[in-house]
């Protein structure tokens, strides 16, 4: 598949570059105003969507960095408006079913469990439901909207679920913590125009293409990482930024982790842990069958979750 058949379509992510790119959107620069945080070093702005498999990829990195420079960063999560509805096509995809074989070969790539037959079985014709919903959630709690959005994600990546209906959404803020009477009615309201506030400040930002993270220090300096990369990069990033922040030391054990995470995929847990990436599912299997540890299983992978 070219890499202009993937920029006319924003569910093809790009591997190569690690990108969820906004159809019909150029490269622009950077113009919005620097929003410094005034209690940590470096403020991460981070453009994202529920569906977006290139930052479900990343979410190993992610949950480092939160566990290393948790201290010193703030990171504000902004939805970017992936898929507005079906009625553009381009890029070879005109349908859901055209997203499923794609989300499946991304899986594989990015060694996260996705099972693209969501598209086939009962595909998503939005993604703003969700991302409103997130919105909805951070009008509560802003760590529990954290843990909505990965409650949703592994919904639509992992369990097939249309998440851009509201049964799924309920039971994700449940999981969550959340209110769910007061979820709803700030979904149809106010959530909405706080959807919007993100699409306008991500086109101000000049996104084009998820996930883009801009780090930003309390001196106005910038640094941006565009794609799904290595650690290395988002590091390097705050050290640039701030370079006498020193890195944080967590409990590197499996109980620690599940005590911080309370699901992890292979990839997260040998991110977090260290320990090799062809040891990790061995570890995690045999503290299933001790009984520590309950596992969900998918074509493409699994998800472990603590008891």
């Amino acid at each position: 598949m070219s890499n202009e058949t993937i920029k006319n379509n924003p569910l093809l992510c790009d591997p190569e570059t690690g990108m969820c790119e906004i159809p019909g959107f150029g490269d622009q620069e950077v113009s919005a105003g620097s929003v410094q945080s005034k209690e940590k070093p470096v403020k991460v702005i981070y453009f994202t969507d529920p569906i977006c498999s290139s930052c479900w990829g990343i979410e190993p990195q992610l949950r480092k960095l939160k566990l290393e420079y948790g201290n010193n960063i703030e990171i504000e999560y902004r939805m970017g408006g992936l898929l507005p509805d079906w009625s553009y096509s381009g890029g070879g995809i005109s349908k859901p079913s055209d997203v499923a074989h794609h989300w499946d070969e991304v899986s594989e790539y990015y060694d996260m469990p996705i099972d693209g037959d969501v598209w086939l079985e009962d595909p998503l014709d939005s993604s703003y439901p969700p991302s409103i919903a997130f919105k909805a959630a951070q009008l509560q709690d802003q760590d529990k909207a954290v843990l909505f959005l990965r409650v949703i994600r592994e919904m639509v990546f992992l369990e097939k679920k249309n998440i851009s209906k509201w049964e799924y959404l309920a039971i994700a803020a449940q999981k969550a913590g959340l209110d769910v009477e007061k979820l709803k009615s700030d979904f149809e309201a106010d959530a909405k125009a706080l959807f919007n506030e993100d699409l306008k400040i991500a086109r101000e930002y000049g996104v084009r293409g998820f996930p883009t993270l801009f780090f930003e220090g309390n001196n106005g300096s910038r640094e941006m990482v565009y794609g799904s990369k290595t650690y290395p990069f988002y590091e390097t990033a705050i050290l640039k930024l701030a370079p006498n922040v020193s890195k944080s030391e967590y409990g590197k054990n499996w109980e620690s982790l599940f005590s911080k995470y309370p699901s992890l995929t292979a990839k997260e847990f040998t991110e977090l842990s260290g320990i090799r990436r062809s040891d990790s599912e061995g570890i995690l299997d045999e503290l299933v069958s001790e009984g520590k540890l309950e596992k969900l299983n998918t074509k493409n992978g699994a998800l472990w979750m603590s008891r």
